[in-house]
């Protein structure tokens, strides 16, 4: 959000603050702005980082059946993560400019320069070309590396936890599934999110504003919020984490189970 004037209160006071007035400013449809992009690059996204990850562990193994190491998972994700990083930066980049355009602190009148995605996507190119498309590159790897490899071995981990004695984990539960991959989203973003403020920040500033690229925009945060600054909006993403993250890996397992009979 816009930072307040000397001596005026912030936009907004926490998340349900901010629920509550993006409801009555904009309507309740708001809530979902910039929606369109992430839809288009969900599919191509996971494709790519479990994808990558058997990749990695083809790289790792040295037999077909080896199981890895928790060390191992982790590079396996953190290999993916750089993957699937070609298309995750221009669609956040475009995901969160949408959605902070209209945002004005003294007016309940929405400006609007961008129409859409396609629109954003060629202006952006016009201003700047690929570099501007492609702006919070090192931040959001930075970000998905180690945030990528936490993701795939806490899930990992927790499968084998839940699963017990029994070996064949293709039997693990549908519920225990859920638990794992959401706790497995909660633990991605809880070590993430510094590095996600400064990406964001970093692809939503206009032009020009940090010649000095994270260093600049770290510097801003620490003279003007301190570390907390760091954590903004840590609680509204740990809520989505858990029933996102659940749902991705339901959706893998069971992708994974059908092609098994299948072959069967």
């Amino acid at each position: 959000m816009p930072k307040p004037s000397q001596g005026e209160p912030p936009l907004f006071n926490g998340a349900l603050d901010c629920f509550q007035q993006t409801i009555k400013r904009e309507g309740f449809f708001a809530l979902y702005k910039g929606m369109a992009v992430p839809a288009i690059i969900s599919t191509p996204r996971f494709a790519i980082f479990f994808g990558g990850c058997a990749v990695a562990r083809w790289l790792q193994q040295k037999k077909p059946d080896q199981e890895l190491s928790f060390i191992q998972t982790f590079n396996t994700g953190a290999l993916a993560g750089i993957f699937t990083t070609i298309v995750t930066i221009p669609g956040e980049r475009i995901k969160c400019i949408l959605q902070i355009q209209s945002m004005a602190s003294d007016s309940a009148t929405a400006t609007v320069k961008y129409n859409g995605p396609k629109d954003l996507f060629a202006k952006l190119y016009k201003e700047g070309g690929i570099r501007s498309i492609y702006r919070g590159a090192p931040a959001t790897l930075i970000r998905d590396i180690p945030a990528c490899g936490t993701y795939l071995s806490v899930y990992e981990l927790l499968k084998k936890k839940f699963a017990g004695e029994n070996e064949e984990r293709r039997t693990l539960s549908p519920f225990a599934t859920l638990a794992a991959g959401g706790f497995a989203g909660i633990a991605r973003w809880s070590i993430c999110i510094p590095a996600d403020v400064i990406k964001s920040r970093l692809q939503t500033a206009p032009e020009g504003k940090y010649p000095g690229g994270m260093r600049d925009v770290i510097r801003e945060i620490l003279q003007h919020e301190g570390p907390p600054g760091f954590f903004r909006g840590f609680g509204p993403v740990l809520l989505r984490a858990f029933p996102a993250n659940a749902a991705s890996f339901l959706g893998l397992e069971l992708t994974l189970s059908l092609f098994r009979q299948v072959q069967i």
